[in-house]
């Protein structure tokens, strides 16, 4: 494989990576937390691919991946404390930031593989 050919593994993840990106526009668009569950499945697929992953791209970009998993699962924190499912004011500027710094990250991995 040539510096100018990506991995298999590679390619899957940064398709993830764009169908969590997808995911995050639904959820910024909509307000619907649903979305929740299927970015928790795109997220474990992300993880299953880059950790421990031997392709040096995917160690590359290893910190904005913790930045993903550990924001998305403070958002899920947050969720868990909220009375009925009932988001109030407080709870809902802390999901926003934790879904921007998600975004960033995305952002940042997709310049990592020459999208942007």
């Amino acid at each position: 494989m040539t510096d100018n050919q990506a991995s298999r593994e590679a390619l899957d993840f940064v398709g993830k990576v764009a169908e969590l990106n997808r995911q995050l526009a639904d959820v910024f668009n909509s307000g619907n937390v649903e979305i929740f569950t299927q970015m928790n499945g795109t997220i474990k697929e992300i993880y299953a691919l880059q950790h421990g992953s031997e392709d040096y791209i995917l160690q590359s970009v290893d910190e904005d991946c913790a930045v993903i998993y550990g924001n998305f699962d403070m958002i899920i924190a947050v969720l868990r404390t909220t009375e009925n499912g009932e988001i109030d004011k407080g709870a809902q500027k802390a999901i926003d930031k934790l879904l921007r710094n998600i975004h960033k990250a995305t952002v940042n991995i997709a310049g990592a593989f020459g999208l942007i």
